[in-house]
């Protein structure tokens, strides 16, 4: 039996993980701020599918946080075998809107805490010859909206990079990059979500399972839905002026995921 570690576990595509790599057979170290919600997950997942789950409080926007999960994923008598990075959170406004401070802490989840969890866990796994890694992005990432959308451009820019430097190692790494996701993500950053189309929706629970698949079949990028795989592709072709005021303007309208 493998162990998974997922970072913000408790909501979510952190939850959807959760719940499918325990249905799956995995023990799981589960990573958020809530306690309380920690231990009602964590007996839940439990007692629903037979795993051990195993609690760890942390603020992945403190070195504090940070530090706490690098000892568990260093920690070789307990290796982890699989590490989702998927902690994070938007801010509503554009940029100068924006306190500078909060812009910071989300470079430190999105990007300190991606390099350095992602760094800690990989160098046991290439002594082993196997694992997997999954850095949440977002399809923001390829469009130009903002602090956002730039700090999810050097999630997959440096998972896709790490990857090639792996390659032949056993170690999986692998930037996931959903569109709009039922989650309380917009809620948590007081967005509006109204107004966004529904088939512009996507299921959690769908959108893991097809993650999987990918890390799987070994690829470094998941866009995880036909429907925007091929609006991806759509904005490969647009020129990046056109882009640019387009993607601000329905930025301020549904938010930066």
């Amino acid at each position: 039996m493998t162990t998974a570690l997922i970072t913000g576990s408790t909501s979510g595509i952190g939850a959807a993980f959760a719940r499918r790599l325990a249905a799956d057979g995995h023990d799981l170290v589960l990573v958020a701020r809530d306690t309380k919600r920690l231990r009602e997950q964590a007996t839940e997942l439990h007692d629903r599918h037979g795993i051990e789950a195993e609690v760890l409080t942390a603020d992945l926007a403190t070195d504090e946080g940070i530090g706490a999960v690098e000892a568990r994923l260093t920690d070789r008598k307990r290796p982890v075998d699989l590490l989702i990075n998927n902690a994070g959170f938007g801010n509503k406004g554009q940029y100068l809107e924006v306190p500078l401070a909060d812009e910071l802490t989300m470079l430190k989840v999105h990007c300190e805490a991606v390099l350095r969890l992602t760094s800690a866990v990989v160098a046991p796994m290439r002594e082993r010859g196997r694992g997997g890694v999954v850095n949440v992005a977002s399809v923001a990432a390829f469009v130009p909206r903002g602090t956002y959308g730039a700090s999810k451009a050097w999630v997959v820019q440096f998972t896709q990079g790490a990857a090639r430097d792996l390659a032949g190692s056993g170690v999986r790494l692998m930037a996931l990059c959903p569109g709009f996701v039922r989650t309380e993500f917009h809620e948590r950053a007081d967005m509006g979500t109204d107004n966004i189309p529904k088939w512009m929706w996507l299921d959690a629970d769908k959108l893991v399972a097809a993650a999987l698949a990918d890390l799987a079949r070994g690829k470094s990028l998941s866009i995880p839905d036909p429907r925007y795989k091929t609006l991806m592709g759509v904005v490969k072709l647009a020129p990046r002026g056109l882009l640019g005021g387009v993607t601000a303007k329905t930025g301020r309208k549904y938010g930066p995921q």
